[in-house]
């Protein structure tokens, strides 16, 4: 479990990473990035494991953010592990359908991400853009904060220092390549409140959940039962 505190964060570790399995194999599901700066894999841990995890979350009763700061989580999108390359490129080159990328060198990143094919875990569709820079098309795939940084904030991360906010914000564990309308839909809402599509259920769930155990954010008695619920899709015990 990654503890935050104010001031001081316990336990600092690197993400650990995970293909999109469970109920789905389209594509990884995270993954950071190798010492050379390419995009890694590995197993998740096991649904048996998630709900586990689950039990272990704190259970808070959710408080409307009224105080929600965005800014309070730095910029979009910041090179926090360091490889040249901000996190959009890193998540894109990370979730794009194996070889369909273009990619340039810009600057220090080896890996500007200029054109692609991406499967949308929350919908099933193929995104195909052919020039990211281009900002229609650039906005047509997003990058989603699987647990939404509003719903951090009022999870725990309201309490944390901006430092910590911008490692949270900029997580690759925490990141997704996504359908921009889709992700529009999803907005800020927590698990209760929006699902993407039941074959990809059960592996946004234990993803949901290993975040905010990493974090030590609180989950409210409404979101713990729909992750319960969405855990029901994992196929067996080893996912």
């Amino acid at each position: 479990m990654r503890v935050v505190t104010t001031g001081l964060r316990v336990g600092i570790a690197l993400a650990t990473t995970v293909l999109l399995l469970g109920c789905s194999t389209e594509r990884p599901d995270s993954a950071p990035a190798d010492e050379a700066g390419t995009p890694t894999a590995q197993s998740p841990p096991a649904p048996t494991n998630a709900k586990r995890l689950l039990s272990e979350l704190r259970i808070a009763e959710r408080v409307p953010p009224d105080t929600y700061d965005r800014d309070a989580f730095g910029y979009a999108w910041a090179d926090i592990d360091g490889n040249g390359c901000n996190q959009r490129d890193d998540v894109l080159l990370r979730d794009a359908v194996p070889g369909s990328t273009t990619t340039t060198q810009q600057d220090a990143c080896d890996h500007d991400v200029l054109a692609g094919s991406w499967v949308d875990p929350y919908t099933g569709g193929t995104l195909t853009f052919d020039d990211l820079k281009d900002p229609a098309q650039a906005q047509a795939i997003q990058i989603d904060h699987v647990v939404p940084l509003a719903e951090a904030w009022v999870s725990g991360a309201a309490g944390w220092t901006d430092e910590e906010r911008k490692e949270f914000a900029n997580d690759l564990e925490v990141l997704l390549a996504v359908d921009g309308p889709t992700n529009a839909s999803k907005g800020s809402d927590d698990a209760a409140a929006w699902r993407p599509r039941k074959e990809y259920q059960c592996a946004y769930a234990r993803r949901w959940i290993r975040v905010k155990h990493e974090y030590d954010l609180a989950a409210d008695p409404s979101e713990v039962a729909a992750l319960e619920d969405m855990l029901g899709y994992c196929r067996s015990p080893r996912g």
